[in-house]
C-alpha cells in the first residue's frame, strides 16, 4: 500500500523546489511513499488561516507566530512527544538564532525550523564599484545614500510592521511590553518619523514590494544599489539565479544602540493532527531537517537551511558569496515576535496603519492609540 502525504508550502524557489527535492529523494529511498506539494503566495503564507490548511494537508510549512494559536487549538502534532530526544536536542543546539524555539509554545514544539531568515542588508557590488561609493555603515550613511535615490526596501504592510518592531527593539524598547500598550508614545512617534523620513527618499513603488520584488528589482535594474533591511534570500547571491549578483551583509548601526536588531522570520515544517501516516511524516521531517540534507540537497535545491551547520559550511558559503557567514550575526540577535493565540489579529491590521502613516503622514498620537486598541483586541481573540 502506498503511504501518501500531501504538503503545502509557499511559492518561491526557496520554499517550493527545496521540499520537492527532498521529498523526491525520500521517495526514492522509500518506494512505498508518495509525497506531493502544493504552493501558495507569500502573502497567503503570512496570513491564511492555519486551521483550514491543517484540515487539507499532512505537512505544512508555517510562520512561527502561528505557534500559539496552533498549540491552543491542537492543530499541529507536538513534535517533542513524537521525535527522538537526541534528534530534538540536536535541532535545538544547532538553531540559527531563536529559530528552533520560535516554534515552541508552552512547551509544545509545533514545527521544526526547516528554514531561517531575518531582514539583512543587500547590495549590488557592481553598482557600488562603478560609482565608487562606500557601503553604508550607519543610519546617517543610509540616509545619505537614500537621498541619492539609490535605496529601496520592502514596504508592504507586513514588512513595514516588522521594520517598526526592529527600530523599537534596537533603540531600547520591546513592543508588547504590557497588557495595555503596544509601545510607548515616545518610542512609537520616534520610529514612525524615522521610517517616514527614510521612505521619503526612496521610490514610492517600493511601498507595494515584498522582499522578493525588492530583490528582483535590484538584480535587474540599475538604479537600486542598496536595500538596508528585507528578509534575506540567499538565492540572489548564487551564480546564475538572477541577471546580476546581489551580496548580503549585516545591517547598519543606529546612534548609540549598535547594529539594527531585525525581526526573525524563516519557516517551520509542521505536521497536522489529521495526518493518517504520522510515522512516515515524522520520518520525512527528520530526513529533510537533518544536518546532512540541509547542507546538501535542501540547500542545493534553492532552500535556505534552518540548521546551523549549513550556515557554517564552507562549501555552502563559497557558492553563495558568503551569504550565510556574513548574515549569521543578524540572525543570532534577531527579535522574536509574539506568538500568543490572538496575535494575528494585530499583525493582520497593524501594518496597514503604520504604512499609511509612513506614506501619507497624519497624527502620530492617533496612530499609536489605534495600535494600542488593536493590541488589546488581539489579547481577547481566541
Amino acid at each position: 500500500m502506498i503511504k501518501k502525504l500531501r504538503g503545502i508550502t509557499w511559492n518561491h524557489t526557496r520554499g517550493y523546489v527545496s521540499v520537492v527535492a527532498t521529498s523526491q529523494r525520500y521517495m526514492e529511498l522509500h518506494q512505498d511513499v508518495e509525497i506531493t506539494w502544493d504552493k501558495r503566495s507569500l502573502q497567503h503564507f503570512a496570513d491564511y488561516p492555519i486551521q483550514e490548511l491543517a484540515e487539507k494537508y499532512d505537512l505544512l510549512i508555517i510562520d512561527h507566530p502561528w505557534a500559539g494559536f496552533a498549540a491552543d487549538k491542537n492543530i499541529l502534532v507536538p513534535l517533542e512527544q513524537k521525535l527522538p530526544q537526541a534528534f530534538m536536542e540536536n535541532q535545538a543546539a544547532n538553531s540559527v538564532g531563536q529559530s528552533h524555539m520560535s516554534y515552541n509554545f508552552a512547551g509544545l514544539q509545533t514545527a521544526l525550523a526547516i528554514d531561517a531568515a531575518t531582514p539583512i542588508a543587500t547590495y549590488r557590488p557592481d553598482l557600488f564599484a562603478k560609482a565608487d561609493v562606500a557601503i553604508p555603515e550607519t543610519w546617517e550613511d543610509l540616509l545619505s545614500l537614500a537621498k541619492q535615490k539609490k535605496v529601496a526596501f520592502a514596504g508592504i504592510p507586513i514588512d513595514t510592521l516588522m521594520q517598526f518592531y526592529m527600530l523599537c527593539v534596537t533603540q531600547g524598547e520591546e513592543p508588547f511590553g504590557n497588557s495595555e500598550n503596544f509601545i510607548s508614545f515616545e518610542m512609537g512617534q520616534k520610529v514612525l518619523e524615522q521610517l517616514r523620513e527614510l521612505t521619503s527618499f526612496c521610490t514610492e513603488e517600493m511601498l507595494d514590494w515584498n522582499p522578493i520584488k525588492v530583490y528582483e528589482a535590484m538584480s535587474t535594474r540599475e538604479d537600486i544599489y542598496y536595500c538596508p533591511f528585507a528578509y534575506g534570500y540567499s538565492n540572489y547571491s548564487r551564480r546564475g539565479y538572477a541577471k546580476n549578483l546581489l551580496l548580503s551583509t549585516d545591517m547598519v548601526s543606529i546612534g548609540e544602540y549598535g547594529k539594527l536588531q531585525s525581526t526573525l522570520g524563516g519557516t517551520g515544517l509542521a505536521i497536522s493532527t489529521h495526518c493518517d501516516q504520522l510515522d512516515t511524516a515524522l520520518d520525512y521531517a527528520m530526513f529533510t531537517t537533518s544536518s546532512d540534507i540541509q547542507k546538501t540537497l535542501y540547500y542545493e535545491s534553492g532552500g535556505q537551511p534552518g540548521h546551523r551547520e549549513a550556515w557554517l559550511d564552507e562549501e555552502v558559503n563559497r557558492q553563495t558569496s558568503n551569504y550565510y557567514s556574513n548574515t549569521l550575526p543578524a540572525l543570532d540577535r534577531a527579535y522574536m515576535r509574539p506568538r500568543y493565540s490572538g496575535y494575528f489579529h494585530f499583525q493582520d491590521h497593524a501594518g496597514d496603519i503604520v504604512r499609511d502613516y509612513i506614506r501619507y503622514g497624519g497624527s502620530a498620537k492617533e496612530i499609536i492609540a489605534n495600535l494600542d486598541t488593536l493590541y488589546r483586541e488581539s489579547l481577547k481573540e481566541k
